[in-house]
Protein backbone atom coordinates (compact mmCIF):
# COMPACT_ATOMS: atom_id res chain seq x y z
CA UNK A 1 0.00 0.00 0.00
CA UNK A 2 1.25 3.14 -0.97
CA UNK A 3 1.77 6.05 1.46
CA UNK A 4 -0.43 9.00 1.99
CA UNK A 5 2.43 11.28 1.66
CA UNK A 6 5.67 10.46 -0.41
CA UNK A 7 8.42 12.89 -0.65
CA UNK A 8 11.37 11.75 -2.92
CA UNK A 9 14.79 13.14 -2.60
CA UNK A 10 13.46 17.33 -3.66
CA UNK A 11 15.72 20.01 -3.65
CA UNK A 12 14.13 23.24 -3.21
CA UNK A 13 15.02 26.89 -3.68
CA UNK A 14 13.73 30.01 -3.23
CA UNK A 15 14.22 32.37 -5.83
CA UNK A 16 17.79 31.20 -6.80
CA UNK A 17 19.27 30.32 -3.34
CA UNK A 18 18.80 26.47 -2.44
CA UNK A 19 16.97 25.88 0.86
CA UNK A 20 16.40 22.10 0.50
CA UNK A 21 18.85 19.44 -0.36
CA UNK A 22 17.85 16.06 -1.04
CA UNK A 23 15.07 15.61 1.03
CA UNK A 24 12.95 12.49 1.37
CA UNK A 25 9.74 11.66 3.76
CA UNK A 26 7.10 9.25 4.02
CA UNK A 27 3.79 9.46 5.46
CA UNK A 28 1.23 6.97 6.27
CA UNK A 29 -2.40 7.28 6.68
CA UNK A 30 -3.49 8.14 10.58
CA UNK A 31 0.42 8.92 11.28
CA UNK A 32 1.34 12.19 13.33
CA UNK A 33 4.66 12.96 12.51
CA UNK A 34 7.00 16.13 13.45
CA UNK A 35 9.75 18.16 11.32
CA UNK A 36 11.74 19.62 14.12
CA UNK A 37 14.98 21.85 13.85
CA UNK A 38 15.83 25.90 14.57
CA UNK A 39 14.60 28.70 12.97
CA UNK A 40 16.21 28.89 9.78
CA UNK A 41 16.52 25.43 9.09
CA UNK A 42 13.64 25.07 6.22
CA UNK A 43 10.97 23.54 8.02
CA UNK A 44 8.60 26.07 6.55
CA UNK A 45 10.09 25.50 2.94
CA UNK A 46 9.19 21.74 3.43
CA UNK A 47 5.37 22.74 4.12
CA UNK A 48 5.14 24.96 1.20
CA UNK A 49 6.72 22.67 -1.29
CA UNK A 50 4.11 19.72 0.28
CA UNK A 51 1.22 22.48 -0.27
CA UNK A 52 2.22 23.04 -4.11
CA UNK A 53 3.11 26.76 -3.42
CA UNK A 54 6.97 26.36 -4.42
CA UNK A 55 8.19 23.07 -6.84
CA UNK A 56 11.15 20.76 -6.19
CA UNK A 57 13.88 21.63 -8.80
CA UNK A 58 14.33 17.95 -8.04
CA UNK A 59 12.68 15.21 -6.82
CA UNK A 60 9.02 14.40 -6.26
CA UNK A 61 5.90 14.99 -4.27
CA UNK A 62 3.35 12.17 -4.05
CA UNK A 63 0.00 12.36 -2.04
CA UNK A 64 -2.01 9.60 -2.39
CA UNK A 65 -0.31 8.11 -5.05
CA UNK A 66 -1.09 11.32 -7.57
CA UNK A 67 2.04 13.56 -8.72
CA UNK A 68 1.94 17.15 -7.15
CA UNK A 69 4.47 18.33 -9.67
CA UNK A 70 2.69 21.15 -12.01
CA UNK A 71 -0.11 21.48 -9.18
CA UNK A 72 -1.57 25.16 -7.99
CA UNK A 73 -2.29 25.32 -4.22
CA UNK A 74 -5.92 25.11 -4.60
CA UNK A 75 -5.62 21.76 -6.74
CA UNK A 76 -3.43 20.61 -3.42
CA UNK A 77 -6.32 21.86 -0.96
CA UNK A 78 -8.70 19.64 -3.25
CA UNK A 79 -6.75 16.93 -2.68
CA UNK A 80 -7.11 17.04 1.13
CA UNK A 81 -4.12 18.82 1.94
CA UNK A 82 -4.52 21.58 4.50
CA UNK A 83 -2.31 24.14 6.36
CA UNK A 84 -2.10 25.65 9.69
CA UNK A 85 0.52 28.38 8.44
CA UNK A 86 3.23 30.18 11.30
CA UNK A 87 1.66 33.17 12.79
CA UNK A 88 -2.20 32.26 12.27
CA UNK A 89 -2.70 34.59 9.15
CA UNK A 90 -6.50 35.25 9.91
CA UNK A 91 -8.97 37.31 8.31
CA UNK A 92 -8.89 39.70 10.89
CA UNK A 93 -11.34 41.95 9.68
CA UNK A 94 -13.72 38.86 9.35
CA UNK A 95 -16.21 37.57 12.03
CA UNK A 96 -15.41 34.06 13.40
CA UNK A 97 -17.56 32.39 11.16
CA UNK A 98 -16.61 33.62 8.24
CA UNK A 99 -12.99 33.03 8.72
CA UNK A 100 -14.48 29.38 9.31
CA UNK A 101 -16.36 29.13 6.41
CA UNK A 102 -13.28 30.59 4.20
CA UNK A 103 -12.05 27.05 4.36
CA UNK A 104 -14.62 25.41 3.33
CA UNK A 105 -12.96 26.08 -0.35
CA UNK A 106 -12.98 22.71 -2.05
CA UNK A 107 -16.11 22.29 -3.59
CA UNK A 108 -16.38 18.69 -2.45
CA UNK A 109 -16.92 20.00 0.85
CA UNK A 110 -19.46 22.71 0.54
CA UNK A 111 -22.23 20.80 0.58
CA UNK A 112 -21.56 19.70 4.29
CA UNK A 113 -20.13 22.85 5.49
CA UNK A 114 -22.91 23.31 8.49
CA UNK A 115 -22.14 19.60 9.67
CA UNK A 116 -18.10 20.12 9.46
CA UNK A 117 -18.96 23.38 11.04
CA UNK A 118 -20.74 22.04 13.95
CA UNK A 119 -17.81 19.57 14.37
CA UNK A 120 -15.14 22.15 14.33
CA UNK A 121 -17.00 24.38 17.18
CA UNK A 122 -17.07 20.63 19.31
CA UNK A 123 -13.24 20.68 18.91
CA UNK A 124 -13.00 24.20 20.29
CA UNK A 125 -16.36 25.67 21.74
CA UNK A 126 -14.75 28.99 22.29
CA UNK A 127 -15.33 29.61 18.56
CA UNK A 128 -18.93 29.02 19.11
CA UNK A 129 -19.01 31.54 21.86
CA UNK A 130 -16.76 34.19 19.75
CA UNK A 131 -18.57 33.00 16.00
CA UNK A 132 -19.91 36.77 15.50
CA UNK A 133 -16.91 38.87 16.69
CA UNK A 134 -14.18 39.81 14.47
CA UNK A 135 -11.23 37.50 14.56
CA UNK A 136 -8.82 40.27 15.01
CA UNK A 137 -10.28 40.00 18.76
CA UNK A 138 -9.03 37.49 19.79
CA UNK A 139 -6.48 36.36 21.68
CA UNK A 140 -3.14 34.18 20.47
CA UNK A 141 -4.20 30.97 21.23
CA UNK A 142 -8.06 31.56 20.13
CA UNK A 143 -6.25 32.82 16.97
CA UNK A 144 -4.71 29.47 16.75
CA UNK A 145 -7.56 27.32 17.62
CA UNK A 146 -9.42 29.46 14.70
CA UNK A 147 -6.19 28.87 11.65
CA UNK A 148 -6.71 24.86 12.93
CA UNK A 149 -10.42 24.97 12.73
CA UNK A 150 -10.29 27.14 9.29
CA UNK A 151 -8.10 24.66 8.07
CA UNK A 152 -10.62 21.44 9.05
CA UNK A 153 -13.13 22.60 7.10
CA UNK A 154 -11.71 21.32 4.41
CA UNK A 155 -12.00 18.41 5.59
CA UNK A 156 -8.35 17.37 4.85
CA UNK A 157 -6.72 13.96 4.69
CA UNK A 158 -3.69 15.32 6.10
CA UNK A 159 -3.24 18.72 8.00
CA UNK A 160 0.31 20.60 8.37
CA UNK A 161 0.44 22.57 11.07
CA UNK A 162 3.48 24.95 11.15
CA UNK A 163 4.44 26.47 14.89
CA UNK A 164 1.67 25.34 16.65
CA UNK A 165 3.52 26.81 20.06
CA UNK A 166 4.55 29.70 18.71
CA UNK A 167 3.60 32.89 21.28
CA UNK A 168 1.51 30.89 23.20
CA UNK A 169 1.22 30.38 26.92
CA UNK A 170 2.69 26.35 27.50
CA UNK A 171 -0.89 25.83 29.16
CA UNK A 172 -2.89 26.61 25.57
CA UNK A 173 -0.21 24.78 23.65
CA UNK A 174 -1.10 21.59 25.79
CA UNK A 175 -4.99 21.91 25.33
CA UNK A 176 -4.35 22.38 21.64
CA UNK A 177 -2.25 19.70 21.20
CA UNK A 178 -4.38 17.24 23.41
CA UNK A 179 -7.55 18.39 20.56
CA UNK A 180 -5.54 17.62 17.87
CA UNK A 181 -4.98 13.99 19.68
CA UNK A 182 -8.42 13.72 19.92
CA UNK A 183 -8.69 13.43 16.46
CA UNK A 184 -7.52 10.46 15.80
CA UNK A 185 -6.93 8.42 12.50
CA UNK A 186 -9.03 9.85 10.71
CA UNK A 187 -6.96 13.09 9.93
CA UNK A 188 -2.60 12.58 9.15
CA UNK A 189 -1.11 15.11 10.64
CA UNK A 190 2.08 16.47 9.61
CA UNK A 191 3.90 19.01 12.59
CA UNK A 192 6.66 21.44 12.52
CA UNK A 193 7.76 23.04 15.05
CA UNK A 194 10.40 24.89 17.47
CA UNK A 195 9.14 23.04 21.17
CA UNK A 196 10.99 19.49 20.31
CA UNK A 197 9.92 18.13 23.63
CA UNK A 198 6.23 18.53 23.22
CA UNK A 199 6.41 17.91 19.55
CA UNK A 200 8.16 14.08 20.30
CA UNK A 201 5.23 13.60 22.98
CA UNK A 202 2.80 14.09 20.59
CA UNK A 203 4.60 12.98 17.46
CA UNK A 204 4.54 8.75 16.84
CA UNK A 205 7.78 9.23 14.43
CA UNK A 206 9.94 12.48 13.76
CA UNK A 207 12.72 13.85 11.23
CA UNK A 208 15.49 16.02 12.34
CA UNK A 209 16.19 19.13 9.55
CA UNK A 210 19.18 21.02 9.84
CA UNK A 211 20.61 23.49 7.56
CA UNK A 212 18.34 22.16 4.57
CA UNK A 213 19.18 18.81 5.28
CA UNK A 214 17.09 15.69 7.17
CA UNK A 215 20.23 14.53 9.54
CA UNK A 216 18.05 12.46 11.86
CA UNK A 217 15.08 10.29 11.75
CA UNK A 218 12.84 7.82 13.96
CA UNK A 219 10.37 7.04 16.57
CA UNK A 220 9.68 9.86 18.63
CA UNK A 221 10.06 8.25 22.18
CA UNK A 222 13.57 7.36 20.73
CA UNK A 223 15.01 10.33 19.73
CA UNK A 224 12.99 11.89 23.22
CA UNK A 225 15.55 9.68 25.28
CA UNK A 226 18.69 10.70 22.90
CA UNK A 227 21.47 11.87 24.33
CA UNK A 228 22.51 14.17 21.31
CA UNK A 229 18.82 15.58 20.75
CA UNK A 230 18.72 16.17 24.73
CA UNK A 231 21.79 18.10 24.74
CA UNK A 232 21.25 19.93 21.55
CA UNK A 233 17.53 20.59 21.43
CA UNK A 234 15.95 20.25 25.11
CA UNK A 235 19.06 21.99 27.02
CA UNK A 236 19.78 19.21 29.07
Amino acid sequence: MAALLDVSHIDLYRSETQVLWDISLTLEQGERVAILGSNGAGKSSFLAAVTATIAPRRGEIRFNGQSLAGMRPHAATGLGIALVPEGRRVYKDMSVRENLEMGAFPKSVRGRLKETLEHVIQLFPILGQRRDQPAGTLSGGEQQMLAIGRALMSRPKLLLVDELSLGLAPMITKSIYRTLSALGSDITILLVEQNVEQALNFSQRAYILESGRMTRSGRSADLLQDADIRRAYLGM
